[in-house]
Parts: structure tokens; C-alpha cells; sequence
């Protein structure tokens, strides 16, 4: 491991000027230490923001939460509101790494996780990712468990993040402070798709500290669901965060976020546009999930993720109609 400087902010001005190039921002580390032991990330200077002032969970008048980016993983899905008021986003946060790992892991740092591809964390195999213009030999080796929507000739890797899908469903939005001043990103907008720049994981700038998560109300039932290859802290092969709502037998509205399958949270659009305004039965759910995969372009060991996503998008449509 590389030697690196440790400096711990007290405030996030602090923060903002202990950053400069080489400098990552340490929450949880759950994700970057592992990258630093393995090679893949070398940072000259950490800047510990885990004790910075946003560690609260605040239910607004409005029914939206204020989700601090310090609040923990653990503490996010214990937090009888976000029960309550967002079970779908409980279920993927629970639906995460294990039970020690959410204890620490932050939120701040879910969004920012990095890929989980083994070419990208292996530091001696060539990765666009890790070290652009050397090659993506996942195109055409391990790519089982890899993207089948939006990716490139320069990356197929997936986002890793459970709590960032059911975000995407939820159209909840990311308060950022910069050297800029402070803004706020939809979420649909902070990761980005791999394109001809796939080490650019989001649209954030250097020095950027993510301070707080947006979450507007949600009074439809709504559900997170995801397949894996084992039972526990495994990352999907598929998963669904999806909320719908029925009245007099038609579909209202719907939302649909599917994760393992694309670079980042991949908001079904199409799916839901094929959807409002139709018959909440099975085989529009059908047409709908066929609508949104005919845009798939598996790879040679990856083409099972197409069905198991239509089957996932119809099995958990169908059950939150029931609910309606």
C-alpha cells in the first residue's frame, strides 16, 4: 500500500481545503480501503470526513427525508420513518453487504461505491476503468454477472450500489458542496454511463462532498427485490426497486429501478411510459418489461439477465398490484 497522508476535517470548509489532487474523502471505507489494500486506488492523502455534522435523518413537513451523507447504512434501515415512510429503501439497504459492513459504510459513500468488476480490481490485468486506453478484457472473459444495458466498447461493468437503485425509483436528489458553492443533482444524474470515459464514474468535480440525500414522499406501495448467487452479502445479478399505483383496476403510476444490470441505477423509462395509463395485469407487465430489455445487448455469458429481469419486473408488479 502506498503511503499516504491522514488529515481529519472538522467542518466542510475544512474538508474543501484539505482536498487537492491525489486526495480521496474517507467516510465508512468500506469500499476504498479494500481498493487501496489491493492496489487499485492510491491515494496521497485521505481526508476523514466521517465526523463532519451529517449524521441526522429528518422527516419534513412534506412527508420528504433529509438523509444526512454520514448516517450509516445500519442506522438507515433501522430508522422507523424510513420504514414507514420508504419500506423499498429499507429493503435495499438491508438487501446489502453484511450486517458489520452496513454498520459503518456510510450513505454518502454507498452512492460513490466503485465497481465490483474483478478486471478492475485486479491491478495487474488491463482496465479502461482503473487505467483508461489499456482495454476492456471483460468484453470478451468474466462477464457473467456484467452489464447488458448501456455500456461501451470502453466499459461493461455494473454500479454495486442496492441503496442507489431504490434511490433512482424514488427520484431522490443529491445535495453537494464544492469549491463552487452548493447544488443539488437528481440522482438519475450523478453516475454516469460508461461511454469513452468509464473512469468517470459520476458528474461530480474534484473536491466535491456529497452532504445530505433528498427523498420526496412516496404513498404507493412500493418494493425492493433482488437476485443474487447466494443468500447473503453477494451483489446482484439483477435487482428491482419498483412502486406502483392502481385505481379502479389501471395502472396510475409506477416506478421502476433496476440494479446489476447497467454502469449505474438504470431507470426503466420506457417500462413505465408502456405502462400508465394501461390494465395492471400480467401480460401488460409483460409488454412493458419486453419494452424496456428489447434496448439489452448481452454478452456471451450474460444473456440469462435479460429473462430473469422481464420475470423480475412481472413477479413484482404483479405483487404490488395486489396490493393496490
Amino acid at each position: 500500500m502506498r503511503p499516504f497522508v491522514y488529515e481529519r476535517a472538522a467542518t466542510a470548509d475544512d474538508a474543501l481545503q484539505l482536498h487537492e489532487d491525489g486526495a480521496y474523502y474517507l467516510g465508512g471505507g468500506t469500499n476504498l480501503v479494500d481498493l487501496m489494500r489491493l492496489g487499485v486506488e492510491e491515494p496521497a492523502r485521505l481526508v476523514d470526513v466521517s465526523r463532519l455534522p451529517y449524521g441526522e435523518i429528518e422527516l419534513r413537513p412534506d412527508g420528504s427525508l433529509l438523509i444526512g451523507a454520514a448516517v450509516s447504512n445500519s442506522d438507515l434501515a433501522a430508522d422507523r420513518t424510513v420504514r414507514e415512510s420508504h419500506p423499498m429503501l429499507a429493503q435495499a439497504v438491508l438487501a446489502g453487504a453484511s450486517g458489520q459492513i452496513r454498520n459503518l459504510a456510510t450513505v454518502g459513500g454507498n452512492l460513490l461505491q466503485r465497481t465490483r468488476c474483478s478486471y478492475f480490481q485486479d491491478a495487474d490485468k488491463p482496465c479502461n476503468k482503473r487505467d483508461p486506453g489499456s482495454g476492456c478484457p471483460a468484453r470478451d472473459g468474466d462477464n457473467h454477472n456484467l452489464a447488458i444495458l448501456g455500456h461501451s466498447e470502453a466499459c461493461v461493468a455494473t454500479h454495486p450500489s442496492d441503496m442507489a437503485v431504490a434511490l433512482a425509483a424514488l427520484d431522490a436528489s443529491v445535495h453537494v458542496r464544492g469549491r463552487g458553492g452548493e447544488r443539488t443533482i437528481p440522482i438519475g444524474d450523478l453516475h454516469r454511463l460508461p461511454g469513452t470515459e468509464p473512469q468517470r464514474d459520476t458528474v461530480l468535480e474534484s473536491g466535491d462532498l456529497i452532504t445530505a440525500v433528498e427523498v420526496p414522499p412516496l404513498d404507493i406501495p412500493s418494493r425492493y427485490r433482488k437476485v443474487r448467487e447466494r443468500a447473503s452479502f453477494a451483489f446482484a445479478l439483477v435487482s428491482i426497486a419498483a412502486a406502483l399505483d392502481v385505481e379502479g383496476g389501471t395502472v396510475r403510476d409506477v416506478r421502476i429501478a433496476l440494479g446489476g444490470v447497467a454502469h449505474k441505477p438504470w431507470r426503466a423509462r420506457r417500462a413505465e411510459d408502456a405502462l400508465r395509463g394501461s390494465p395492471a395485469i400480467g401480460e401488460e407487465f409483460q409488454r412493458a418489461a419486453e419494452a424496456e430489455l428489447d434496448l439489452a445487448e448481452p454478452l456471451r455469458d450474460n444473456a440469462y439477465k435479460v429473462p430473469l429481469a422481464r420475470n423480475l419486473i412481472v413477479r413484482t408488479l404483479t405483487e404490488l398490484g395486489e396490493q393496490s
